[in-house]
């Protein structure tokens, strides 16, 4: 196989390299009931909760709440979602063997996610891919979350490499827009959308079990 580093790839987490948005989904189900927030929809949650910092949600949907009270629902949040999810938490189709190839292929690679840092603990205790990533951005290390495109930046400057040579990775369509809007490649798995609702992107892939260094390096090859 030839070897390329002209470009890096970032991954964010939750529906991207796993598959664990339809918990998130089902954990926010849990705490809109257990409030009396009346019943979220598929729809509202895909569009507006997915990909964005649960504490924004968390303030929208209660605002009389102090810091340390939004804390604590953040903590309930959590803990409905993790004894979910736990049972069934595993990396989406071909993702350790495509990272493998691109970290044999001089690729380097960041993770940027709006998830928490326990969050990210709870699925790299899981899922063995840390050492794959030479970065991890999370939203604490950033002002401005999803669908700004800030937090795509930071990785990409902690990778020392250029917006237009990077390739973001991304399931919510938050998450695509900051990719987009960053100047990056965006690569789109169907895990939360139908591929019809995915554009504008450079690809959509359902898994990583086709997917080849030579297909991303193709995508910064001029038409």
């Amino acid at each position: 196989m030839e070897a390329t580093n002209t470009f890096a790839a970032i991954f964010d987490m939750d529906g991207t390299l796993i598959d664990n948005t339809p918990y998130h989904f089902k954990s926010w189900q849990a705490l809109f009931k257990k409030y009396d927030k009346g019943e979220l929809s598929r729809q509202t949650y895909y569009t507006q909760i997915s990909g964005v910092p649960i504490m924004d949600t968390l303030r929208g949907l209660f605002p009389d709440r102090d810091e340390a009270g939004l804390k604590a629902l953040l903590s309930e949040k959590e803990g409905f979602y993790r004894e979910l999810y736990a049972p069934y938490l595993a990396p989406i189709n071909g993702l350790e063997n495509f990272l493998t190839e691109l970290k044999n292929s001089g690729i380097k690679m960041a993770m940027a996610t709006s998830a928490t840092v326990e969050d990210i603990d709870f699925i790299l205790n899981k899922v063995p891919i840390q050492n794959d990533f030479e970065e991890i951005v999370n939203s604490s290390m950033v002002s401005k979350p999803k669908p700004n495109p800030q937090i795509f930046l930071k990785a990409a400057e902690k990778l020392n490499t250029p917006p237009s040579k990077c390739v973001v990775f991304e399931d919510s369509l938050a998450g695509i827009k900051a990719g987009r809007d960053a100047g990056m490649k965006v690569v789109a798995i169907t895990t939360g959308h139908k591929a019809a609702d995915l554009h504008p992107v450079d690809l959509v892939i359902d898994d990583y079990s086709e997917l080849t260094v030579q297909k991303l390096a193709a995508l910064f090859k001029e038409h």
